[in-house]
């Protein structure tokens, strides 16, 4: 579990080391902070010159897979919102020190999902805001199926 304080100072060190130069007149400088996401670990929003790591994430893995995150995102922020994922974003990542790989699938954060799920079989489902509508359950049934639906109850 990483420590909130210290992933600050690892992520504001890489934006002074790589993303210092000085913007243009219009342009603020980068700035680094936490967000409340649960199914992604971290965003590069070019417009508003910000790096995010999901608190939840951060919280839950360890201090080399946010580490990761970080480099990732900087890579995202060096490369430009064209670069995608592409192979100039992939020489900046590699430079960087990124290594790759997906650090997590799906909910990041499912633990902390305040209502929890249950179909006919067993299967688990979770979500973060009251289920307001029927659900059934898409591991037994690829359509809606009457017959495999979700039982909600508050965590």
């Amino acid at each position: 579990m990483a420590d909130l304080a210290r992933v600050r100072v690892w992520a504001e060190a890489l934006i002074a080391m790589h993303l210092s130069a000085p913007p243009k007149r219009t342009e603020q400088p980068w700035t680094f902070a936490f967000d409340n996401a649960k199914r992604r670990a971290g965003l590069c929003n070019y417009t508003e010159r910000r790096i995010t790591v999901s608190r939840y994430l951060a919280e839950k893995f360890d201090d080399d897979d946010i580490h990761q995150v970080l480099l990732h995102e900087v890579a995202h922020a060096l490369a430009g919102p064209e670069a995608a994922h592409g192979p100039g974003w992939r020489a900046i990542a590699r430079d960087l020190g990124y290594v790759g790989g997906v650090t997590h699938r799906g909910e990041i954060a499912h633990e902390r999902a305040p209502w929890v799920g249950t179909c006919s079989a067993g299967h688990e489902h979770f979500r973060f805001r009251k289920p307001t509508r029927v659900h059934s359950c898409g591991k037994c049934a690829r359509t809606f199926s009457a017959g495999h639906l979700i039982a909600w109850r508050r965590r």
